[in-house]
């Protein structure tokens, strides 16, 4: 019951947020057309519960400036500072509100990664699968892009173990908190996250996580 009242509440709230949202979103659509062109929306496929791939929304933040071979320059150099802002703001999130309205997302889970990292994870890292992804979770409350990758699962892990509705709650709340205070958007030398290339081990050394008090 809990989860059917999670899969409603998460896609009448998206429902309302475009609704309210949906002038900010225009401006949006209109200065990221002026100042990085077209398209205006990143896409990207990403796997959602139980590995299922499904299309990933986001505003774009970057250019397509490219090297002399047709190769994007790197993540630094594409990055103007419009774009930063809109990343420092998490605005570029908002069109995610489309994910979780679709069914693909919910507002609380472990964040979608990339496709590739499938067969990179161990056993324990792929029960982040076990639900679906969210715009915020447990690890942008607690570091963020900042996390080394080992520690991010393990707050992923620790979400499904932990999961409730009173959970979901305390991440919105200090999600909104993190976003205000703009921490953790990308490691120190990053402007994007790292690449995951495999866990160091199974090891269990780390962060300890209290899902409860995040």
């Amino acid at each position: 019951m809990s989860r059917l009242i999670k899969s409603t509440v998460d896609r009448l709230a998206a429902a309302i947020a475009l609704l309210l949202f949906s002038p900010l979103i225009l401006i949006l659509a209109i200065l990221i057309r002026v100042n990085l062109g077209s398209p205006i929306f990143f896409t990207q496929l990403r796997p959602g519960k139980d590995g299922k791939i499904f299309t990933f929304y986001k505003f774009r933040t970057m250019t397509d400036a490219r090297d002399k071979s047709g190769n994007f320059l790197p993540d630094s150099d594409r990055m103007t500072p419009f774009g930063s802002i809109i990343r420092k703001t998490s605005l570029d999130e908002l069109p995610q509100l489309l994910n979780v309205l679709k069914g693909d997302m919910s507002l609380v889970g472990p964040r979608p990664l990339l496709p590739k990292y499938l067969d990179l994870y161990t056993p324990e890292q792929m029960r982040r699968h076990q639900v679906l992804p969210g715009i915020t979770g447990l690890a942008q409350t607690n570091g963020r892009n900042t996390l080394g990758w080992d520690d991010r699962f393990k707050m992923d892990v620790a979400y499904v173990d932990n999961w409730s509705l009173w959970l979901d709650l305390k991440i919105l709340f200090a999600t909104v908190e993190k976003v205000i205070k703009k921490d953790g958007i990308s490691k120190e030398g990053h402007v994007t996250c790292t690449e995951f290339t495999g866990s160091k081990a199974n090891s269990q050394d780390g962060v300890e996580v209290n899902p409860i008090e995040a």
